[in-house]
């Protein structure tokens, strides 16, 4: 297993950056039931089954995702699925992802107060007891508990070289219920939020200027990019919603000013099951889309 260094997780997404010429991040969203005919074979068995599946489904496309992508984000609930079995194989993906040389966000939303969020810190972004490698290199975490919430995560950025990115502004429509309710000073509360973010990552800045603390904010509302560069000058805003929610990398050109690592665009199911539209093989699919996205972000990015 590849060793992590405790450098600045916004330093070792820049270097990746700069080097592959990408700010894509593919996300790992395994669903048994839409998996290669190759692999479905046995999912339907048991957990067991699905699990290793799933794995092997993830592993593959990590290989064929690989020179196009800074990043996987594997996301927990589709493991979790699978009860014991499914975590040990996100455990399995991301470890085989890390040595691939990605960074593995892994995108959970965890929000607790106290032991709760020490202990989830623990279970994500601390090495385990005999370890040198934590599970993950960032987690994104739901900031609405406030600042003792994030304490646990915050330590582990600094201590371990960890990252986190807050949830911000989502990309679904329900998210604006609570999120874009207006403040006595006129303000929307996702964008309080927003300042409060770029507070708490002040001193986790690194030597290429960004933030160890990012936000997500979802590309299905380009406004609230633009808006949310401006609030957040040295985070990386993590982009969901390109693809299969409509988002199109057009639609996050601002969120680039901050320079070309500022932000990182996800798109899970338009690469990761193009096969199921293409009919190509599932790897080679996945790769065509991946270089696609790659190429067409870095282009709007302007850099």
């Amino acid at each position: 297993m590849a060793a992590v260094a405790t450098t600045n997780f916004a330093d070792r997404v820049a270097e990746a950056v700069e080097r592959k010429r990408s700010q894509l991040v593919v996300g790992l969203d395994p669903r048994p039931d839409l998996l290669p005919v190759e692999l479905r074979g046995e999912a339907h068995l048991g957990r067991a089954e699905a699990a290793d599946a799933c794995s092997r489904f993830c592993r593959g496309l990590v290989d064929a995702v690989a020179p196009y992508v800074v990043a996987v984000k594997p996301q927990v609930a589709f493991f979790e699925a699978l009860g014991s079995h499914g975590v040990r194989a996100l455990e399995e993906v991301c470890s085989y992802s890390r040595s691939a040389g990605l960074q593995v966000i892994v995108d959970a939303k965890r929000g607790d107060i106290g032991s709760t969020a020490r202990a989830y810190a623990s279970a994500f972004l601390e090495p385990p007891n005999g370890g040198n490698v934590p599970l993950a290199d960032a987690l994104t975490v739901n900031p609405y508990l406030g600042r003792d919430s994030l304490d646990p995560y915050l330590a582990a950025c600094r201590r371990d070289g960890a990252g986190i990115f807050c949830v911000v502004k989502t990309s679904n429509a329900g998210g604006a219920e609570v999120q874009d309710l207006v403040l006595s000073d006129g303000r929307r509360v996702w964008q309080q939020v927003a300042e409060l973010v770029s507070e708490w990552g002040a001193d986790l800045v690194g030597e290429h200027g960004l933030s160890a603390v990012g936000a997500v904010i979802g590309a299905t509302h380009p406004r609230a990019v633009g808006e949310a560069r401006k609030l957040l000058p040295r985070s990386i805003l993590l982009l969901p919603g390109v693809g299969a929610q409509g988002a199109t990398p057009a639609d996050v050109a601002r969120a680039f000013t901050s320079g070309p690592a500022s932000a990182l665009v996800n798109v899970a199911r338009n690469v990761i099951y193009a096969f199921r539209v293409s009919g190509m093989d599932w790897r080679s699919a996945a790769a065509a889309e991946a270089s696609k996205y790659a190429r067409e972000v870095w282009a709007v990015s302007g850099w």
